[in-house]
């Protein structure tokens, strides 16, 4: 199972080009079985740009996070801390195995979706 992302596209194209190996949520899926992240380029980019598979996914406190994490977090620290203000945790999801699509695709088109507010299922 997958799930797509909606991710703002300065986040999105480092992930594809490696300077970003995690991707930060507040809060996360619940299945178990979602094995890749489908990336939507948000605005103004507004298209699925490619995939990837998920490594592990660590769900600690900030500073435990920051540390595991800053060296291929792809945001300054200072992004990191306000992202997650008000929160005593947070999520990391580990980017293995990233494949960029040739040509983008597009969310209604070639998913039926609209773009998630966080996550979508798809299978």
């Amino acid at each position: 199972m997958k799930v797509v992302l909606s991710i703002k596209p300065e986040f999105a194209f480092k992930i594809f080009d490696g300077s970003k190996k995690f991707e930060f949520r507040k809060a996360i899926f619940k299945n178990k079985n979602v094995k890749s992240v489908v990336v939507y380029a948000s605005s103004p980019v507004q298209k699925v740009i490619g995939e990837f598979e998920i490594g592990k996914i660590f769900n600690d406190d900030l500073e435990t996070l920051w540390s595991l994490t800053s060296e291929f977090s792809g945001i300054t620290e200072e992004y990191f801390y306000k992202y997650f203000s008000e929160r005593d945790n947070g999520f990391a999801i580990q980017v293995k195995n990233k494949k960029k699509y040739k040509t983008p695709k597009c969310l209604k088109t070639d998913y039926n979706l609209h773009p998630p507010q966080s996550f979508a299922y798809i299978k």
